[in-house]
Parts: C-alpha cells; sequence; structure tokens
C-alpha cells in the first residue's frame, strides 16, 4: 500500500500519468488561462454581435416577424442596386478623405509652431490652449454651438451681411451643407493629430537638426531631410486611425442636419440608421453594416500591416 508522499504518484500512474507529463500539461495549459478573460470578452461582446448581425443580413422582415423569410444575400444585391446607399458611399468618401487631409496639414502645421524655439513660453501656453480647445468639447456641444454660428442669424451670416454680403442658409444648402458639417469635423479633430504630432516632434534628436545645419540644409531641407522621416510612422499611424474614426462618424452628422436636406449630408453610418430605425427594415440595415464592416476590415488591416512593418 502507497505511503501518503507516494499516493498521489500511484493514482497518476493508475490514470495512465506521470507527476511530469502532468506539470507539462499544466505548463502548455497555462498561456490560455491568461487570455481566456480575453477571448471570452471578445467573444461576448464582438463575435456574437457580429455573427447576430450578418445572421439578420440574409432574413427579410428580420426582428420584426416572428418568422422572418430566408432571403440570401437579396438584401446585398437590393442595397448595391439602391443609388441612395452609393451616394451616401460617396459622400462618405468625400467626407472622410478632406476631414483627414485637413487633419493632418492643421496639426502638423500647428504642431511644428509648437515646437518652435521662437515662442514664449506664456505665448506657448496661450496657444497650446486655444488649439487644444476644440478638443475639449463633447460632440453635442459643437453641434449646439456650430448650428448658433451657422444658423442665418449667427455670426456668420452677421458678418456677411455687414460686409455687403447675403444670408446663407449653411446647413439647409444641399451644395453647401456636406461642406459645412465636413469643417466642421475638421474644426473638432485638429487637435488630436496636433497632440500626436507634437509628442513625435518632441522626439526627434537635435543632434539630427545640428548636424544637417553643419551641412548647409536650409529650413525646409531639413524640414523633409529630418523632420518628415522622424514623424513618418506616427503620420501614417494617425491617419490610418482617423481614416476609420472619421469613415464612421454618426453623431456629429446626426445631431448637425441628420443627413439632410434631402440626402446631401448623408453617410454611411446615418443610411444605415435610418434603414433600421426609420423605415425599420433590419435585413438591410444589417446587409449595410456587414458593408460597413468589411470596408473598416481592410483600414484595420492596413493598420496592423504598418504596425508589424515599424515593430520589425
Amino acid at each position: 500500500m502507497p505511503t501518503v508522499a507516494e499516493r498521489p504518484a500511484a493514482q497518476l500512474r493508475g490514470t495512465g500519468r506521470t507527476p511530469r507529463s502532468s506539470a507539462r500539461l499544466s505548463r502548455r495549459a497555462e498561456p490560455y488561462g491568461y487570455i481566456a478573460p480575453t477571448v471570452i470578452l471578445i467573444g461576448l461582446l464582438l463575435v456574437i454581435p457580429i455573427s447576430v448581425v450578418v445572421w439578420y443580413s440574409l432574413f427579410d422582415n428580420a426582428v420584426t416577424d416572428k418568422s422572418p423569410e430566408f432571403v440570401g444575400i437579396d438584401n446585398y444585391a437590393e442595397l448595391l442596386s439602391d443609388g441612395g446607399f452609393y451616394k451616401a458611399l460617396v459622400n462618405t468618401l468625400v467626407f472622410t478623405v478632406t476631414s483627414v487631409a485637413a487633419h493632418l496639414v492643421l496639426g502638423l502645421a500647428f504642431a511644428l509652431l509648437l515646437n518652435s524655439q521662437l515662442i514664449g513660453r506664456v505665448s506657448l501656453a496661450i496657444y497650446r490652449a486655444i488649439y487644444v480647445l476644440p478638443w475639449l468639447f463633447t460632440v453635442a456641444i459643437i453641434a449646439v454651438l456650430w448650428r448658433l454660428i451657422l444658423s442665418p442669424n449667427g455670426i456668420v451670416n452677421y458678418l456677411l451681411s455687414f460686409f455687403g454680403g447675403e444670408q446663407i442658409e449653411w446647413l439647409a444648402s444641399p451644395t453647401l451643407a456636406l461642406g459645412a458639417v465636413t469643417f466642421i469635423n475638421i474644426w473638432a479633430g485638429y487637435p488630436f493629430f496636433m497632440v500626436s504630432l507634437l509628442a513625435g516632434l518632441q522626439g526627434v534628436p537635435a543632434d539630427l537638426y545640428e548636424a544637417a545645419r553643419v551641412d548647409g540644409a536650409g529650413a525646409w531641407r531639413r524640414f523633409t531631410a529630418v523632420t518628415l522621416p522622424q514623424i513618418r510612422p506616427v503620420i501614417i499611424s494617425m491617419s490610418l486611425l482617423d481614416l476609420i474614426w472619421t469613415s464612421q462618424q454618426f453623431a456629429l452628422i446626426w445631431m448637425t442636419t441628420g443627413g439632410g436636406p434631402v440626402d446631401a449630408t448623408e453617410l454611411v453610418s446615418t443610411f444605415t440608421y435610418k434603414l433600421a430605425f426609420t423605415r425599420y427594415e433590419f435585413g438591410l440595415a444589417s446587409a449595410s453594416a456587414v458593408i460597413v464592416l468589411l470596408l473598416s476590415m481592410i483600414l484595420a488591416v492596413l493598420y496592423v500591416r504598418h504596425l508589424r512593418r515599424e515593430g520589425k
């Protein structure tokens, strides 16, 4: 009969295991135990909701009907033949590309200004407070603020009338509304670029600029040969993240124009929302969401590939 110390080993031998193999199995399973909570959360918060949306996109009258009809890819076919969906795609492309480009240009310009040695400490603190100010406002405050500014009786139209111009319905004009909301989004989003690029600029070694000056490089040459290469990873990362974020912008558009007038500012996000909660066509809305997800995944893959290259 085994002793107390020998009993566990005897029991393991009875099951065909040895203490060494059991320890090896435990070591192999240990990493999975660490990542299990994350995997469970991803499954509950990401995989399951996405799977449900994909499932709904294959049915007609999903959610609203207890026994929805399976239609396969008919919802996708109907959506891709809808002129309103293509108009929303074009508006989203214009809105996103213009906003990201302006965020980059303005953010880099202001970051260079704030990183300059020509500005005193007091002036630098004032400029930083002013430039970061839009970032402190919530979307609701930004929407209300700019609706007041651009209203027929707002400050912009007052200044136009003061100089002899006519009042303009900025957010109610089919030709001007998309440009107006794009400008608002640019104003609200450039501080994010500015702060990130400023951090990148402050990390550029001063020795590189000194070596460039010794070689006779002027200000523009130092910018193109030293500054841009050093902050290129930050620029690429921020641009890709901003593309993903801006392409899914909803709150600002909904609170300023609601996608109107007509469909002048209709983005894919507002188009999908209206399909679901105005027309109650959850199958079409799910199909639209799946298409948006696929487009977003392309940007996400590009971002991950960039991170991997930078990691090497």
